[in-house]
């Protein structure tokens, strides 16, 4: 796996001396949204991450080689490239895109994978995939909460996209053995809000208890990583009463339009911005942000803890 990797020298050196790394994905900078906010975006979380004192490295496949952080030229060519242009990858179709010699962002699932092969245990994202609602008799299910069952980096995230069936996804996260930790709060996150009205499963308020818990599931061979759901600002916050309709609305007009699979989350985005007039974005790049700030903090207590042992 490692002639398929390039790293920047960046990342490079911080892997060499154990210094603390945190994998972001690419998929929100190629279908995230437009250019140039997209690039300003991902500077933005790069920034915050180095603000901490860690490193960031963004992940993508370019013309075939897995991009173990991104230099600004590779950033920029990848944010002004149209999103039918580049593949969305997750576990399925990350060996094909490598070997096609194509480009691809990554999704949760393929940043898991392509962090833990580079040596990465760190990972900050917006939110993750789940169980879709009508998953009963759609099976829609993301490949995310499979990934979070058997590779082991600790995922930083605001919970799980606000679109899909809470409650199924968090059992599906219990049947597969997967922590669920609500960071600072007893609620479970979704998304735009602090508050879905779930109980977290598991409360954590150190990034060092974080990162020990991760550090335990290894000497204890347990497979898998751990998902940390970490609230969104409550400034920035949509809550769930103002959020829940327009989430029913554009979740009806994906049905009415017959958009399925892949486009279905990109769809429901969209028109999630369009019904907010573009409050769902601004909160977004909030809930990335804090959790890049999370992310670093328990890559960096990872890294002390590593070196005093």
């Amino acid at each position: 796996m490692n002639e398929l990797l390039e790293f920047t020298p960046e990342v490079a050196e911080a892997l060499r001396t154990g210094a603390p790394v945190v994998a972001l994905e690419s998929t929100i900078i190629t279908h995230g949204m437009p250019y140039p906010q997209n690039l300003e975006m991902a500077r933005q979380v790069e920034t915050t991450i180095r603000a901490e004192g860690a490193t960031p490295a963004t992940i993508a496949v370019i013309e075939g080689r897995i991009r173990i952080g991104l230099d600004d030229d590779a950033m920029q060519r990848l944010a002004k490239t149209p999103s039918a242009q580049v593949m969305k990858l997750s576990r399925a179709d990350l060996a094909v895109c490598v070997a096609t010699g194509r480009t691809g962002a990554t999704t949760v699932a393929a940043t898991m994978i392509c962090a833990h092969r580079a040596g990465i245990g760190v990972f900050a994202t917006g939110g993750i995939g789940g169980v879709h609602r009508g998953a009963e008799s759609s099976f829609d299910i993301s490949a995310d909460l499979q990934e979070l069952s058997q590779t082991p980096v600790t995922v930083i995230c605001a919970g799980a996209k606000a679109i899909l069936d809470l409650p199924k996804t968090l059992e599906v996260l219990e049947t597969l053995g997967v922590p669920v930790i609500a960071f600072g709060q007893d609620e479970l996150p979704a998304f735009w809000s602090r508050d879905s009205g779930l109980r977290a499963p598991l409360r954590m308020d150190d990034p060092a208890e974080i990162a020990r818990a991760a550090a335990t599931r290894a000497a204890l061979n347990l497979p898998g990583g751990q998902l940390v759901a970490n609230p969104i600002p409550e400034d920035a916050e949509i809550p769930r009463a103002t959020i829940a309709p327009i989430v029913d609305q554009a979740l009806a007009d994906a049905a009415r339009h017959r958009i399925a699979a892949k486009a279905v989350t990109p769809y429901l985005l969209q028109r999630i911005f369009e019904l907010t007039e573009g409050r769902s974005l601004a909160a977004n790049i909030d809930l990335v942000m804090n959790n890049a700030r999370l992310g670093a903090r328990i890559a960096i207590a990872g890294s002390r803890q590593r070196a005093g042992s």
